[in-house]
């Protein structure tokens, strides 16, 4: 197994950083590891829902079918998906109004046999892409 995560206060309401991790159609802008939704983004988020995303991570193209865990409006999201090779791949957002402010947290676990392998070299490479991606999520927002 490996767990990841990254943290950052970002200078937009948390209304204004939701609505921007709930806009599919920019996902790209911003996440380090997504490459794109093969059947569209998401139509609309409710636990239970699904829906496909390919992704790249060490070099590696993926595609990971995801499935909402919890939903709660402009607080967090989790989902979980399955990919290729048996990993199971986890990853929470969460995020903390701090007056005009957001504290976001991702909060992300690989699982399978396929991850002990590279446990090590993945939590490095899947932390600098969540520090990337909320780097990138702050100048879109802020």
């Amino acid at each position: 197994m490996a767990e990841v995560s990254a943290e950052a206060r970002i200078e937009a309401p948390a209304g204004k950083v939701w609505a921007q991790l709930m806009d599919f159609p920019s996902y790209g802008e911003w996440n380090a590891t997504h490459t794109n939704f093969p059947n569209g983004g998401p139509e609309s988020l409710e636990t239970g829902a699904t829906f496909t995303e390919n992704m790249k991570l060490m070099g590696f193209p993926a595609e990971v079918l995801w499935t909402v865990e919890e939903l709660e409006s402009e607080r967090a999201l989790a989902i979980k998906g399955k990919g290729p090779m048996g990993v199971l791949v986890t990853t929470r957002y969460s995020l903390a109004p701090d007056g005009d402010a957001t504290t976001v947290r991702i909060d992300g676990e690989f699982t399978g046999a396929a991850v002990s392998l590279m446990a090590g070299k993945l939590k490095d490479s899947a932390t600098a892409a969540l520090n990337e991606s909320l780097r990138k999520l702050s100048g879109l927002v802020a």
